[in-house]
Order: structure tokens, then C-alpha cells, then sequence
């Protein structure tokens, strides 16, 4: 699956937004926290562990779970944002670790070839 971020989210977001048109889901912070969640989860068994997996994947979980503190726990934005962006950060940083493949083809090559 090659960059399966955007599709995956589109869907999501799609079945989220019909869902809560034809009334079968109460509430829409519930919705866009569970699309959130749900796709970051999907992007990680989808793409396995890459570059762009291990910083999209995460981070929509992170937008979710802030999401959810900010509807359901009153947790405030200016304490959140900076949080997502030190997550976003931290991230980034671990996609450019050298044992992180670049693709699924990159980390299939790596195991095959013995280290010498």
C-alpha cells in the first residue's frame, strides 16, 4: 500500500460523515475522535513501519486523543497545541532514525540482506 495515508483518511472521513448524517452516530466530537484514532491505526497496519507511517499514524492518534481531552475533559487548546507539536516533533525525529525503513520494499530488502 503506497501512501495510503490520504485515501485512508478520505474513507474514514467519509463513512464518519454519512454515518452521522443518516443519525446512527449521536455525537460528532465522538465521530472525529474515532475517525482520528481509527485512521492513524489503519495507516500503521496498512503502511507497516516507515517514514511516513511512524510520523502519520501516531499523530493522527495524538489529534484524536487531543481531540477527545479537549471535547469530554475541558482540556484546553493552549496546552494541547503546543503538546501535538512537541509530538509532531518527536516524531519526526524518530522517522529519521536510520533503523526506520524509507518503504515496506526498503524494510522487506533489509531483512533479506545479511549484515556483515
Amino acid at each position: 500500500m503506497r501512501d495510503s495515508i490520504l485515501p485512508v483518511a478520505l474513507i474514514a472521513a467519509g463513512v464518519a460523515w454519512l454515518l452521522f448524517n443518516l443519525d446512527w452516530i449521536p455525537s460528532f466530537d465522538w465521530v472525529v475522535t474515532l475517525v482520528l484514532i481509527g485512521s492513524g491505526i489503519a495507516i500503521l497496519i496498512l503502511e507497516g513501519i516507515t517514514k511516513k507511517s511512524v510520523v502519520g499514524g501516531p499523530l493522527l492518534i495524538a489529534l484524536g486523543a487531543a481531540w477527545l481531552l479537549h471535547f469530554h475533559f475541558d482540556a484546553r487548546w493552549r496546552i494541547l497545541a503546543p503538546s501535538l507539536f512537541i509530538i509532531t516533533g518527536g516524531l519526526m525525529l524518530v522517522a529519521r532514525l536510520a533503523i526506520v525503513p524509507a518503504s515496506r520494499r526498503n524494510a522487506s530488502v533489509a531483512k533479506a540482506t545479511p549484515l556483515e
